[in-house]
């Protein structure tokens, strides 16, 4: 990171007007960003099918209604599917309640199947549960697994009444396939990320580990800040606005992008900002390796005691050590070996990480459109939730590092290093863990996604802000010179 930005040093040269003019064409594409995300929500309206949902998901919670479920799953199978309506669509399975095991005598739970619109189906299950066996010829074979992917479904469709409600049920005609698009994009996201963590670890060295015997005190203050106050405040935000009992995802969202490493943005925000760059790139460092740890168990903790959440622990360790901590270190290795040719290639992998955070944010947007037109779950207050949470953590990070009395060249790497997070991870967790949660609305991506846009604009600000919160000197820091603002 280091050779990265001595590169744009040597490209953009001294600050001039014209500099100052890229930076402010750069906060007015931020705001058009984000006002483009936020104005499809005026015309919103409820999403199809989210109401069902609900009503089948707290059945099978309290248990108080749990024949509902039963009614539904025998009434499916006693319709008349001979003249109904075929259709095709691409949506996605869900299931509510425990999965088939192929030799149980009754259905536990029940399946879903959602457009892309939110229209919501009911999926007759065949009463021989053999069918669902991967052995079987049936369409409903491997059903257990479609859940986990983007699928192209035919179906039948019929509308019955039970228990006093409309259901719209469906019978599959086909074996469900997965969308082409939808496997190239998980694969492609994957790798993506796995060669910009290979293109982080080619800038770093063991001395970049060392900084926490020369100043222990940046190190210690801005992991407490990253692991502990964050979460922490985006737990009290959750509780108090509302958002952990009515749209728990949205909850799991916002402990998950609090709960993640610094990346690549807020050392490149520091080197802006004239701040720490050495410390800011340690901190992201530490925060990096440590998340093996901290990320599955801060989601873990502060999810635990909610009812209709289920964190896979197991997954997000090994999503952390596959896409993070190995290709860490093998980049690590490349440097140690060919240092010139690493130096070489880490502007490459710089630019690859802003790509790949691109790419996942607008291949998300354009795939899901119809989430933000739900004004009730992503209205102005989760936008302003989510500005708070990443302004609000690059406030404390300049308190708590006064509190400290850390000097201000650190304060500004340690606050943009609090407020700031690797969103691409945070995203691709998401989009790996979603289905077999159960988030419905894939609000865990959305909540990363929009955290990943919202962030550049509270950095831009928090940039301009330290001229006066925070004046600096002229100092140097190894080959980084810090100019007076």
């Amino acid at each position: 990171m280091v050779e990265c930005v001595q590169k744009i040093r040597e490209i953009s040269g001294k600050k001039t007007k014209k500099d100052g003019i890229t930076t402010l064409g750069s906060i007015m594409v931020t705001l058009f960003l984000v006002v483009l995300f936020m104005v499809p929500t005026v015309f919103a309206s409820d999403v199809p099918g989210q109401k069902t949902y609900e009503r089948l998901s707290k059945a099978l919670e309290s248990g108080a209604d749990s024949s509902l479920i039963q009614k539904l799953n025998e009434e499916s199978r006693s319709l008349n599917w001979s003249e109904a309506e075929e259709t095709e669509f691409v949506g996605n399975l869900r299931i509510v309640g425990s999965k088939h095991t192929g030799d149980a005598e009754t259905i536990p739970g029940i399946y879903l199947i959602r457009k892309l619109t939110g229209e919501l189906f009911i999926l007759s299950v065949p009463e021989n549960l053999s069918d669902l066996a991967e052995n079987s010829s049936s369409p409903y074979a491997f059903l257990d697994t479609a859940f986990e992917n983007k699928m192209e479904f035919k179906i039948k469709r019929v509308d019955a009444a039970v228990a006093d409600k409309i259901y719209t049920f469906a019978q599959l005609t086909a074996k469900p396939e997965q969308v082409l698009l939808d496997r190239v994009f998980k694969a492609s996201i994957i790798l993506m990320l796995f060669f910009v963590m290979v293109g982080m670890g080619m800038t770093l060295t063991i001395k970049d580990f060392m900084l926490v015997f020369t100043k222990p005190r940046g190190i210690l203050v801005g992991q407490l800040l990253q692991f502990g106050l964050m979460p922490f405040l985006a737990m009290v935000l959750g509780h108090v606005l509302g958002f952990y009992e009515a749209y728990p995802f949205i909850f799991v969202g916002m402990i998950l992008i609090t709960a993640i490493p610094g990346g690549v943005t807020s050392n490149l925000m520091t080197y802006y900002a004239k701040g720490d760059l050495a410390l800011s790139i340690s901190l992201t460092s530490f925060s990096t390796v440590l998340s093996i740890v901290f990320t599955p168990l801060l989601l873990a903790f502060y999810c635990s005691d909610m009812p209709e959440i289920t964190i896979p622990v197991k997954v997000v360790i090994q999503t952390i050590l596959i896409l993070v901590i190995i290709p860490l270190i093998l980049g690590m290795s490349f440097r140690g070996k060919w240092p010139e040719l690493a130096k070489k290639m880490t502007p490459f992998f710089s630019a690859l990480g802003i790509i790949a955070l691109l790419v996942l944010i607008i291949a998300g947007v354009l795939s899901n459109l119809t989430i933000f037109t739900d004004t009730a779950r992503y209205g102005v207050k989760f936008y302003l939730t989510v500005f708070s949470i990443t302004m609000l953590g690059m406030l404390f990070g300049i308190l708590f590092s006064k509190l400290f009395r850390i000097d201000n060249y650190q304060t500004r790497a340690i606050s943009l290093e609090t407020g700031l997070r690797n969103s691409a991870l945070a995203m691709t967790i998401a989009l790996l863990i979603q289905d077999s949660m159960g988030d419905f609305f894939s609000s865990m991506f959305v909540t990363s996604g929009i955290f990943g846009l919202i962030m550049y604009l509270a950095g831009i600000i928090s940039i301009f802000s330290y001229k006066y919160l925070l004046p600096v000197g002229e100092q140097v820091e190894g080959v980084e010179e810090v100019v007076p603002v």
